[in-house]
């Protein structure tokens, strides 16, 4: 028999049809806000269950009766080219349209009209004074918008909050991907912010919310066993918490390969961590939509930067460092915490892969695993490095000078090199953050373990403390032998030279 309910993956999660989180559970400052009649933000990485946690929040106050409230997205404005005047328009009829779904007809505002010249301001007050009940607004979307219209729908909020509650809403919350203080790149990207007159300076608090910690994976999942009798073991959960950090579209995608992809929803199997990795697998070769937004990402100027800096372990030049750090962690391609790292083990998967396929595509038979394996199917490591380094000799300045991640570049030909003759038969750990001088790639291939540490050579000392650094980490590893791979760089250019240097730890 096949279960009611299902790990969903696309669009916002209903408890009857879903295995689901309360996303209210933990905001109880959302309500505090509310009965303060204050107007604040939420933003997060797309999938992290925002729309969700709207949805909830506008059926339980208007549950409860004390308040009006409607979510509804603005998302239908957000071209460049529309006018302020159809923006205003389109805006309104999101808001009309949306209330079908959450109050009942009678607390409606007036059909809009296009050609009017209905403000969004005037429409809102409008409506707030025919209710005898408080309006909480929840706009979805927010920083969809563009250029103008984006601070004109700001500024009409800001001039109408000083008339709430009975002259506009109580409470408007803007929800999107980014805080407000990111508003600035749509409107002036080369301005440190929009001013001391910011069009939305009312705001009480910004909300950002976080991934899943493990108890939550697991009371998520729980809901499944108890649903189907099909258990998540804590081997199973702490492994996929590794691999998505806790990001809610990755454990829900996870489980939802796991249970109905490879097990076809045969609950009687055992969920292993060979089925997890497999799923792992199927969902960065696929690359569904959340994995290509995250992609899409990487073309711009400023994730390009902290990416580079972990991939290549540089320390950030202070003045940019900070708002690009905000930057990227309000995307989720990077860690909260310190050391500054690719936010989860898929991420540091996918990131690499996808900077490399140009990479992989155009090796030829050099990187073909044929050549590397040895007669009783083990990898010679030695081998592999020692053509690789012929390879990048012969190659590396045509195909560096092309790519976008320059500065990361001779790290990322080597991975994809790795990829190539490591692909399907084994497995790369990668490690990877901000101001250690270095990445860690931690090679399984048919039973056997190598430790490769890559390294810039911008300064004479850098190698003995790459010896330093692969030392530690090989004792922390309980392994005697490691690889460090050196790149050497020119003052203006990349030279094509790359060193390897075997470590052997002696006990």
């Amino acid at each position: 028999m096949k279960a009611k309910r299902y790990f969903n993956t696309t669009g916002f999660c209903r408890p009857e049809k879903h295995y689901m989180l309360d996303p209210l559970k933990n905001q109880s400052i959302i309500f505090d806000l509310i009965e303060k009649e204050q107007y604040f933000t939420i933003h997060a990485p797309r999938q992290t269950g925002k729309t969700t946690l709207l949805h909830e929040l506008a059926h339980r106050l208007n549950k409860e009766g004390n308040y009006i409230s409607v979510v509804f997205s603005v998302e239908s404005a957000g071209y460049r080219s529309i006018t302020e005047e159809t923006a205003n328009f389109k805006i309104i009829s999101s808001l009309y349209q949306a209330c079908n779904l959450f109050i009942d007809k009678q607390f409606w505002p007036k059909i809009p009209k296009l050609g009017q010249g209905v403000s969004l301001q005037d429409y809102l007050n409008k409506w707030t004074l025919s209710l005898k009940k408080h309006v909480v607004l929840l706009l979805d979307e927010i920083d969809s918008l563009y250029d103008d219209v984006l601070v004109s729908v700001l500024r009409q909020l800001r001039n109408g909050f000083q008339g709430r509650p009975k002259q506009f809403p109580s409470t408007i919350a803007l929800v999107g991907l980014r805080d407000v203080r990111e508003y600035k790149l749509k409107v002036r990207p080369d301005e440190a912010s929009l001013g001391s007159g910011s069009p939305f300076n009312i705001k009480a608090k910004s909300i950002l919310l976080g991934t899943w910690t493990k108890e939550e994976i697991t009371e998520l999942y729980s809901q499944h066993t108890k649903d189907t009798g099909q258990i998540f073991s804590k081997e199973i959960v702490d492994r996929i918490y590794e691999l998505t950090g806790g990001q809610p579209w990755l454990v829900n995608a996870i489980a939802n390969e796991i249970v109905f992809e490879i097990l076809n929803e045969n609950y009687t199997k055992k969920i292993t961590l060979a089925i997890v990795e497999e799923a792992k697998e199927n969902i960065i070769k696929r690359r569904d939509t959340h994995l290509d937004s995250l992609i899409d990402k990487l073309k711009e100027p400023k994730v390009n930067k902290i990416v580079t800096a972990v991939i290549n372990g540089d320390l950030m030049d202070f003045n940019t460092y900070n708002d690009n750090i905000l930057y990227c962690r309000d995307l989720g391609i990077i860690s909260e915490t310190k050391p500054v790292k690719i936010a989860n083990e898929i991420y540091r998967e996918i990131i690499p892969r996808v900077l490399t396929d140009p990479f992989q595509d155009a090796i030829g038979d050099e990187g073909k695993s044929v050549w590397y394996i040895k007669p009783n199917g083990k990898l010679d490591m030695d081998k592999l490095l020692k053509a690789f380094q012929e390879f990048y000799r012969e190659n590396s300045e045509m195909w560096l000078e092309k790519f976008d991640y320059k500065e990361a570049g001779p790290h990322l030909l080597l991975k994809a090199y790795l990829q190539r003759v490591i692909n399907g038969g084994g497995r790369i750990n990668r490690e990877m953050a901000v101001g250690t001088g270095r990445t860690d790639l931690l090679i399984e291939f048919n039973g056997d373990k190598f430790v490769l540490e890559l390294k810039l050579k911008r300064l004479p000392s850098a190698k003995q403390k790459g010896l330093d650094q692969i030392s530690r980490y090989l004792e922390t590893l309980g392994m005697t032998k490691g690889y460090l791979i050196l790149f050497e760089l020119k003052p203006s250019s990349l030279s094509r030279r790359v060193d390897c240097e075997v470590l052997r730890l002696l006990y």
